[in-house]
């Protein structure tokens, strides 16, 4: 059974994670060496976030 979630709640938290990204490349471009491998990887955890949600394990 699939969670009964709005598409309005939905796009607010792909627009958060969106905007979380975004800042989180900004600080990597300052800061390279130390946030450059975790913005590929914060990329990988909301692709896995969603892929969890499509099969009803979140």
């Amino acid at each position: 059974m699939r969670a009964s979630i709005e598409v309005e709640t939905l796009l607010k938290i792909v627009l958060l994670l969106v905007v979380i990204w975004i800042a989180l490349e900004i600080i990597g471009e300052v800061v390279g060496f130390i946030l450059g491998p975790l913005s590929s990887l914060f990329g990988l955890v909301i692709i896995i976030l969603i892929i969890l949600w499509w099969f009803d394990y979140v």
